[in-house]
């Protein structure tokens, strides 16, 4: 029975005018190494420019192309009932407005469809997938894969560059295989120069 592994990386550290700090360019290169030696067929990313340099150094290491997408952007992901949440939780969602939560939701729920479940039921082999987005959608993909509440990705905190893994199966629930794995970053780079897609940021 094939299987679909969905890898989730939120982007690495930017700064306040939204792109990469040198340190988030190292998370990234960092992520890209780690990933080198996974069959991934696809990547695919927010359009932020933090995610979507991410995405670029990432996958000048695989060697695949990167793609665009507007499900993978930096929103709330649900519209939760306020009264429902404690009070700190409570907080934070008021903060958007009811149009926002609303939106969010219905990108969210976009995002599992068009990304997540389970392979073809007659594919004879594994596929493996990259998302390059932001802690909000991918605390979302946890909540769904375990089944919780629609408001429960709220404190599932992704640090940047870490990685998340889901599998799915044919006619089973999904299963989480890690989250918020940051041992890459631990390790110095093994220093073999730039793989060809990829250069430093100027500016």
């Amino acid at each position: 029975m094939a299987s679909r592994f969905l890898y989730l990386v939120r982007h690495g550290e930017a700064g306040d005018d939204g792109l990469l700090t040198t340190n988030g360019e190292q998370q990234a290169r960092l992520t890209g190494e780690r990933l080198r030696d996974v069959p991934l067929s696809a990547i695919c990313h927010s359009p932020q420019p933090r995610a979507a340099r991410t995405a670029e150094i990432v996958a000048g290491y695989l060697g695949i192309p990167a793609t665009v997408s507007d499900l993978l952007d930096d929103y709330i992901p649900s519209d939760p009932d306020i009264a429902e949440l404690p009070p700190a939780y409570a907080s934070f969602v008021s903060a958007y407005s009811r149009e926002e939560r609303v939106a969010g939701a219905q990108l969210s729920r976009a995002a599992v469809e068009k990304f997540g479940g389970p392979p073809d039921p007659y594919a004879d082999a594994d596929s493996h997938e990259l998302l390059v987005t932001h802690n909000f959608l991918i605390g979302w993909f946890v909540r769904d894969a375990l089944g919780a509440s629609d408001w429960r990705w709220l404190g599932l905190n992704q640090q940047n560059a870490a990685l998340t893994v889901i599998m799915y199966r044919p006619e089973m629930p999904a299963a989480l295989v890690s989250f918020n794995d940051a041992s890459h970053l631990t390790r110095p780079l093994r220093w073999t120069g730039f793989p060809p897609a990829i250069r430093p940021a100027s500016g």
